[in-house]
């Protein structure tokens, strides 16, 4: 792959303090940190966002009395067991 070289003019103060403040404390090089900005901002990202929630199971419960009938057998309580 081959890179090309940019050169960005009328950088506004606010973007330019920015860059250079995570650059510091990231202990990266202006440019990497601008890359980086910029593949994110295109949702060019080099790893791919891994969420890890339950969002997709919103709203998809559904009653199914054969599995509530076999969870009632944890809910007993094996006298010899405990003893």
């Amino acid at each position: 792959m081959t890179s090309q070289q940019y050169t960005i003019r009328a950088v506004p103060a606010a973007i330019d303090q920015a860059l250079r403040q995570r650059a510091h404390r990231e202990s990266k090089s202006l440019n990497t940190v601008t890359l980086e900005a910029l593949a994110k901002g295109l949702e060019l990202d080099a790893q791919p966002v891994i969420h890890h929630d339950l969002d997709d199971l919103i709203g998809s419960w559904e009653e199914d009395p054969g599995f509530d009938a076999a969870m009632l057998e944890f809910s007993r309580i094996d006298e010899d067991f405990t003893k």
